[in-house]
């Protein structure tokens, strides 16, 4: 996956500390991926004209004030897994979507908080759980459901009780073993990637680094957060920590990019974070 000329904009203005750049360094960097010259000028128009991005006196681009609820949540991978608490076994339950399913922006909310459709006959149509293993509970659950876009009316409270068939079906609507290969499958695509970093041409090494960066932190950030007993914390914490690793190398393959486009800018993590963001958008389903 590349990113679009939209995309990529956004993301290096967000990834540096103080996110002033120049056209001429957003033009080079999307040469790396095929974008022409023309294409990202207009992206960058557009945006500008929308409000998303600001121009100062020396023509240099910045965001505009604000962050969306969305790049935020991105933006919050590295500390991803610390949003876990201790798993008493009560479940989040949302209710209210309509019958043929969630719309768009209430399936990209549920997803990112790790809800999956639990429908048992029409009584429960339109009722999605998770394990109620997260900072804050239901209040969190709520707050940020609402800022990813949740649409009332949708109802969010608390189970404690079910009977044990309903508790197995429950339990079971996230593949331990699919997480845990993914885990593992990522986690080997970093490592590869980081011992061939040093060996690629420069240009090479950025494309590669932000496309496997950007789709790992896509991973991490629509990680259900599953707890124990469904399954072991431990393999998503190995994969935030290959990643963050990974990303101190991103962010290395892309410093003579920031030299050159940003003298004054320092790197807070220049990676593909734009792709998450993207991937995340276009998430399906509860």
């Amino acid at each position: 996956m590349s990113p679009t000329p939209k995309s990529l904009i956004l993301d290096l203005l967000s990834t540096l500390s103080r996110g002033a750049v120049p056209v001429r360094g957003l033009v080079a960097a999307g040469r790396l991926f095929a974008i022409p010259d023309n294409r990202l000028r207009v992206a960058l128009a557009r945006l500008l004209a929308a409000g998303a991005v600001e121009r100062d006196e020396r023509s240099h681009y910045r965001l505009a004030p604000g962050v969306n609820a969305v790049s935020e949540q991105v933006r919050s991978w590295r500390r991803a897994a610390e949003r876990r608490r201790a798993w008493s076994g009560a479940w989040i339950a949302v209710h209210g979507r309509t019958r043929n399913g969630a719309r768009g922006s209430d399936a990209r909310a549920l997803r990112f908080l790790g809800f999956r459709s639990f429908e048992s006959g029409f009584a429960l149509r339109g009722l999605a759980l998770r394990p109620d293993n997260l900072e804050g509970g239901v209040e969190e659950a709520r707050r940020r459901l609402e800022l990813l876009g949740l649409a009332a009316p949708a109802h969010v409270f608390q189970i404690c009780e079910i009977d044990a068939a309903n508790e197995r079906r429950a339990r079971g609507l996230w593949d331990a073993r699919v997480l845990r290969a993914s885990y593992r499958a990522s986690i080997a695509a970093l490592e590869a990637s980081a011992a061939r970093l040093p060996r690629l041409a420069r240009e090479a090494a950025m494309a590669e680094s932000f496309r496997l960066g950007g789709a790992t932190i896509g991973q991490i950030v629509l990680d259900p957060l599953l707890p124990e007993p469904l399954l072991d914390a431990s393999e998503l914490d190995a994969l935030i920590a290959a990643m963050r690793r990974y990303d101190r190398l991103g962010r290395r393959a892309w410093a003579g990019w920031i030299s050159a486009a940003a003298p004054d800018e320092l790197p807070v993590g220049v990676l593909g974070q734009s792709l998450a963001v993207e991937a995340a958008r276009a998430a399906g389903g509860a």
